[in-house]
């Protein structure tokens, strides 16, 4: 942007222009041009006589143009508490190219630990402004403490219906309004019982988690009961679920490639691993796809972009993944050549199979490009008549590889065109 516009973001609460430091002020004061939220603006007193513009919505295709606009002017952004703490000030990062000058307030999550008396460290933030409730799903844990960033006044009211359908109805709530302001309230209660109408729509959520005694238990790593899933079968069984995200390995902010989602499991429990892990499933069958994204939103991870349709030949818009998981489809035209080729130097890449003609192409590419082959093999105790035995399950064979630089050998073209569609006739994944 030239010429970069002079822009200092400044930081304000819900206590108004009593609540601005001396530089905040002054910043505001000698500005050509404030921008920032109505509530915000309305805050200002008649003083601040620079041109006040309200942000347009959608705002953040519409920060460079407005920036570019008023280049050559002092420009004043207001932003709620602290800019850089799900605030504009990423956003104005982003655009100028550089961080502009900063004057954060106090945030609302600050605020509120201060009133609690919760440590900020031991509590986890969750926004929902802007982003679907069901992310908070993923961070429902017995005995955690949550902050909920509320979207408005009916977010209170929606928490507390999804507390009660994920088993977390005896969860103590306290929706904490106008922090920082003389207009201060804090409404309590749980969510079993919750029945507070809508208040203020400037508010955040207080959650003491508590899971009910009958509820499924869901553990913080891979592995998740496979009850938690609603399938048809076409479920990768949690034994071999935990150890193909071990060998798949994510890590935060990683894009994973879940190839044959059949129920979603894999990217599921991939993007659980961490707010930033990002997935895309690609499932031919739309009523697999459908009840993939059902089991991510039950599983807090709404986030996860379901493809509809035949790989390779879906693959061709993705963005580069960090790591592939083949979990159907193997013997496809085209299919482990394409996700080989679109993965970078040390992207990973994890395949399953439980049939010959797959583990019989798993061990070429295994002895071409090198990684690890093992099989896995599970069994379940049965009964068997009055006494107990074991009941084995299919052996899964498992390819996991790290792809190397350009000295290493690059892989032999087995297939054709490596966006023809996948046959009908293959199995789709996430069934071993």
């Amino acid at each position: 942007m030239n010429p970069t516009p002079h822009v200092t973001v400044v930081g304000i609460g819900a206590d108004g222009w009593a609540g601005l430091t001396p530089a905040a002020r002054h910043a505001l004061t000698t500005a050509d041009v404030v921008l920032g939220g109505p509530r915000q603006l309305a805050l200002l007193p008649p003083e601040c006589a620079g041109e006040r513009i309200a942000w347009p919505t959608p705002l953040r295709p519409a920060v460079p143009t407005l920036l570019q606009a008023h280049a050559g002017r002092r420009i004043a952004v207001l932003a709620s508490g602290d800019p850089m703490f799900y605030g504009i000030g990423r956003t104005l990062t982003e655009a100028l190219g550089a961080p502009p000058r900063i004057l954060p307030h106090p945030s609302s999550v600050a605020y509120a630990c201060a009133r609690l008396g919760w440590p900020v460290e031991d509590a986890e933030v969750v926004t929902v402004v802007g982003r679907p409730l069901a992310r908070v799903a993923a961070a429902l844990h017995d005995g955690r403490r949550l902050i909920v960033l509320s979207a408005g006044a009916d977010t209170p009211r929606d928490l507390a219906a999804l507390l009660r359908d994920r088993g977390f109805g005896p969860s103590r709530m306290r929706v904490l309004e106008q922090l920082g302001s003389g207009e201060e309230r804090e409404v309590a209660g749980t969510a079993d019982g919750w029945d507070v109408p809508p208040g203020d729509p400037l508010n955040l959520v207080a959650v003491d988690c508590r899971r009910a005694p009958d509820a499924l238990r869901l553990g913080a790593v891979p592995g998740l009961p496979d009850t938690a899933y609603e399938h048809d079968g076409q479920l990768t069984k949690r034994h071999i679920r935990a150890a193909t995200l071990g060998a798949l390995a994510p890590a935060p902010g990683e894009l994973l490639w879940d190839i044959g989602g059949g129920s979603g499991s894999i990217a599921v429990e991939w993007m659980r691993t961490h707010p930033s892990c990002r997935a895309f499933t690609v499932e031919r069958d739309a009523v697999r796809a459908e009840r993939i994204a059902r089991n991510a939103d039950r599983l807090g991870v709404p986030g996860l972009r379901v493809v509809t349709g035949a790989a390779p030949a879906a693959l061709a818009q993705l963005p580069t993944p960090d790591a592939v998981f083949i979990g159907g489809g193997l013997t496809a035209t085209g299919l482990l050549a394409a996700c080989w080729d679109a993965l970078p130097v040390g992207g990973r890449l994890v395949a399953n199979t439980v049939t010959l003609e797959s583990e019989a192409l798993l061990a070429d590419w295994y002895r071409r490009h090198g990684g690890e082959l093992v099989r896995l093999a599970v069994a379940h105790a049965v009964p068997v008549g009055t006494f107990t035995g074991w009941r084995q399950a299919m052996p899964v064979t498992q390819w996991a590889v790290v792809k190397e630089g350009p000295a290493s050998p690059g892989p032999a073209a087995l297939d054709s065109d490596p966006l023809d569609s996948v046959s009908l006739n293959t199995p789709s994944g996430d069934a071993t």
